[in-house]
C-alpha cells in the first residue's frame, strides 16, 4: 500500500439522521448527516402510506400528472369541437358558390347538411346551384374533418 494517498479513516464516525437518531460507524468523514434512517424510513416503520418527499419530487410528479390530464382534456375538447354539428358550413372549405347555394336553402351548419344527407344525395342535389362536384367536395371535406356520413349518402344516385 502506498503511503499518503488514502483518506483518514475514523472508526468512531458519528451518523446523525434528520429524525434525531444517531449511531457510530467507520468512515472517512468524522460526521455524516442523513435524511432517512432505519428508524424513520416508511419501509422499516411499516407506514407504507407515508411518502418520503425529497426536494418536492412528489409535488413535481403530481404537477406533471395534472398538466398531462389538462392537456388530454384540451385535446378531447378540441376533437369534439372539430366534429361538432354546430360547425358553420363556411369552415368546410367549399367554394363560395356552394356555400351561398346552401345558405339560400337555409343550411348553415354541418348538422343540417348531415340531416339532409340522411335523406339521400338527391335531397342535396335538388338545391338550386349545388351540383355533383360540390357534393363530392362536401363529402370529402366532411370525411377529412372526421364526420361520419350517413349510409343513405353513400348510395349512388344518377
Amino acid at each position: 500500500m502506498k503511503k499518503g494517498i488514502h483518506p483518514t479513516y475514523y472508526p468512531d464516525a458519528q451518523v446523525i439522521c434528520a429524525c434525531g437518531n444517531t449511531w457510530t460507524t467507520g468512515s472517512t468523514k468524522k460526521v455524516i448527516r442523513t435524511e432517512v434512517c432505519s428508524k424513520c424510513h416508511p419501509f422499516f416503520t411499516g407506514q407504507q402510506q407515508r411518502i418520503v418527499d425529497r426536494e418536492g419530487q412528489v409535488d413535481r410528479f403530481y404537477r406533471k400528472l395534472q398538466a398531462r390530464q389538462s392537456f388530454m382534456d384540451q385535446q378531447k375538447a378540441r376533437e369534439e369541437s372539430r366534429t361538432s354539428p354546430e360547425r358553420p358550413i363556411a369552415d368546410l372549405g367549399l367554394s363560395n358558390r356552394s356555400v351561398e347555394a346552401l345558405a339560400k336553402a337555409g343550411i348553415t351548419t354541418v348538422g343540417q347538411v348531415l340531416a339532409r344527407l340522411e335523406q339521400g344525395e338527391a335531397s342535396i342535389l335538388e338545391i338550386d346551384g349545388f351540383g355533383r362536384k360540390a357534393l363530392i367536395d362536401l363529402k370529402k371535406s366532411l370525411r377529412n374533418l372526421g364526420y361520419e356520413l350517413p349510409a343513405a349518402s353513400e348510395e349512388v344516385s344518377v
